[in-house]
């Protein structure tokens, strides 16, 4: 990237089942503190790009209501449907291409507002699966982890150990919605049964939240604050409809961390890279995601998991702060990745800090069985 841009700022919501705030106080709230965590005032912010879908706000055109609660009144102002990931990238093309020098990127969902998985089968082809009813975002992520287990020898214990881990790390973070420090696998595996082989505590929790960040050039930033975290790498890439693809491997992830790893200069991830933050929205996907990223051969993730690789204290944490297991305010889910990450790089993680971290790989995802993903590099001064 010709022009380098930072991270400067950052907050997020204390996620939760029913959280007792208006969607805009819940919004207001983190773009606030954001802004305060960064040392700047809604008048250095040149551009607003919020992410949110029309069908998780339960009304069209959902921005609209928002554009005063975000500070964009008065400014050039963008929405980006879903992830908050991909908002985070278009503000980002914003300030690269010079038009801007300071962004705010917000994200947010009330889960507890209507039923995110009766929705999900808009992500379905609407010419087929759509039209049958069969299928949601729980039923196609039992088919696939049925279909991974099967290809990869993986067993169910496989997938609660992964449960255990970031719903054990979820309860040092004070953001996260589930809190359960004593999790063990007989619990996760005793839990309810919602499609086999998917279990209650192996999918994310339904949870309200908001994610804010700002993104500033890099002569703005070294002006706000010394400790930028700098983008240094990132690539996205989206997957055919569900019955077009192969279930048993992220390709669109893999396409995506090939391009963020080029940018970044990064030729070795597992080595290179301190901790990743990444967005399991079932406890299967985290195994996969491994795979996707480069960080071991393919089928052979829960070899990570089983000599603790990436647990908080392993070689290559992954998701200390609980990840989606741990809280999934679905459309800020991503963008909450980048903020974990930058966290890890600026030392402000506490309570769940990995020592001397220097890069962090950051992933957001939307749609079934990871159809949309996004990787991010991030990386301190001395990176």
């Amino acid at each position: 990237m010709r022009r380098r841009v930072a991270i400067v700022g950052y907050a997020q919501s204390h996620h939760q089942h029913n959280m007792q705030k208006t969607r805009e106080d819940m919004v207001f709230e983190v773009c606030n503190e954001a802004l305060r965590h960064a040392g700047i005032r809604r008048d250095d912010v040149d551009s607003v790009v919020t992410a949110s879908t029309d069908f998780l706000d339960g009304r069209t055109i959902s921005s609209v209501f928002l554009s005063m609660a975000v500070g964009a009144f008065m400014k050039d102002e963008s929405k980006v449907e879903e992830d908050g990931t991909f908002a985070f990238y278009y503000a980002l093309m914003r300030v690269l291409a010079g038009t801007h020098d300071v962004a705010l990127v917000e994200a947010h969902t009330q889960s507890s507002t209507m039923n995110i998985h009766q929705v999900s089968c808009y992500t379905l082809d609407p010419q087929f699966d759509r039209q049958i009813g069969v299928l949601n975002d729980i039923a196609a992520a039992a088919l696939q982890a049925r279909m991974c287990m099967l290809s990869h020898s993986m067993s169910e214990e496989h997938l609660a150990m992964v449960a255990v881990k970031n719903i054990s790390n979820a309860a040092a973070n004070p953001s996260a919605h589930r809190r359960m420090p004593k999790v063990t696998v007989e619990e996760v595996m005793g839990s309810k049964v919602l499609c086999d082989p998917i279990r209650e505590l192996m999918m994310s929790p339904i949870s309200d939240g908001a994610c804010a960040v700002i993104l500033a050039s890099e002569e703005k930033a070294k002006k706000i604050t010394d400790k930028p975290v700098w983008i240094e790498g990132i690539g996205s890439c989206q997957d055919p409809y569900l019955r077009d693809r192969n279930l048993v491997k992220l390709e669109s992830l893999e396409t995506a961390a090939k391009t963020a790893y080029k940018m970044a200069g990064i030729k070795d991830p597992s080595s290179e890279l301190q901790v990743a933050e990444i967005s399991e929205k079932f406890a299967h996907e985290e195994l996969m995601i491994y795979e996707a990223l480069g960080l071991c051969r393919e089928g052979e993730g829960k070899k990570l998991l089983e000599k603790g690789t990436t647990a908080k204290g392993g070689k290559l944490p992954v998701n200390p702060s609980g990840g989606a297991l741990g809280a999934d305010p679905v459309c800020a889910t991503g963008l909450v990745r980048v903020v974990e990450a930058a966290k890890q790089i600026r030392g402000e993680a506490a309570g769940y800090q990995v020592p001397k971290v220097r890069r962090a790989l950051a992933h957001g995802q939307f749609g079934m069985c990871a159809q949309k993903n996004m990787v991010i590099v991030l990386g301190g001064n001395g990176s």
